[in-house]
């Protein structure tokens, strides 16, 4: 393939539905990915949603906030519905939204396994399936599904978390295999600590420092170090990658 390095990572014409689109590593992505050119529709059950898609580079013509809890299966028909009817398609997906819920295994209440299953299993793979049947239609697309470092390592406390980014990279696998006849990639990517507002405000202080000291890069990873790599594998130079969980953790799980 013979591509021009901003050809390959231009987004121009390409529409995209990234969840838990209003902050953090969701919002990293949704602003690399309108600084290329693309549509897009940010999902978040925070109501910031809409002023945060519309601040975006292109405004509200190219960015559409939609406020929505992803476990609710027709409000995902909804947001895909919406994204073809406004952008004509659906050429990227990327499952952001997720939650930590922490407490030590017999301490773990069933609510919240429950509620860690929903939103960090259930939801993408909702999203994957609306999503998908229009990428079939279309013989092509680009699924990124944010796992964490927690999909292959053990973490304390992080039973409901870890069992959970496992799932998502398990789920990744399969639909990578039976989707790719299609023209469609699916891959995970799975962060350590990530310096979102959230990520510095609990993981603040000695926990923090003492974290650190378990990678061997020395610090944690940048929202924007993740959004690169959705960025590299939505675009069109990655369409022998599918079925992969990229691990961005400074060295952490190759100890």
């Amino acid at each position: 393939m013979t591509q021009s390095f901003e050809g390959a990572f231009d987004l121009k014409g390409k529409t995209a539905i990234v969840t838990g689109g209003a902050a953090g590593i969701g919002l990293a992505i949704a602003r690399l990915f309108a600084s290329r050119g693309a549509n897009q529709v940010l999902v978040d059950i925070s109501p910031s949603v809409n002023a945060v898609a519309a601040d975006l580079p292109g405004g509200a013509a190219r960015n559409v906030g939609v406020v929505a809890d992803v476990t609710d299966a027709p409000a995902v028909e909804g947001i895909v519905a919406t994204t073809v009817k406004r952008f004509g398609a659906v050429d990227i997906l990327v499952n952001n939204a997720g939650i930590v819920l922490l407490e030590k295994a017999e301490a773990l209440s069933e609510a919240d396994w429950d509620r860690t299953m929903a939103v960090n299993v259930k939801g993408p793979f909702l999203l994957a399936k609306a999503a998908g049947k229009e990428m079939i239609a279309r013989k092509s697309g680009r699924i990124v599904n944010l796992a964490s470092q927690a999909s292959v390592v053990a973490l304390d406390r992080h039973v409901a978390y870890c069992t959970s980014k496992a799932a998502i990279v398990g789920m990744t696998k399969v639909l990578a295999m039976e989707w790719a006849r299609y023209g469609i990639t699916v891959n995970a990517v799975s962060p350590t600590v990530v310096e979102t507002e959230l990520g510095k405000r609990a993981w603040a202080g000695e926990v923090g420092e003492a974290m650190k000291k378990k990678i061997p890069a020395g610090r944690f990873a940048q929202p924007e170090e993740i959004a690169a790599v959705v960025l590299y594998l939505v675009s069109g130079v990655s369409a022998m990658i599918t079925g992969e969980n990229v691990i961005i953790d400074g060295g952490y799980t190759i100890q």
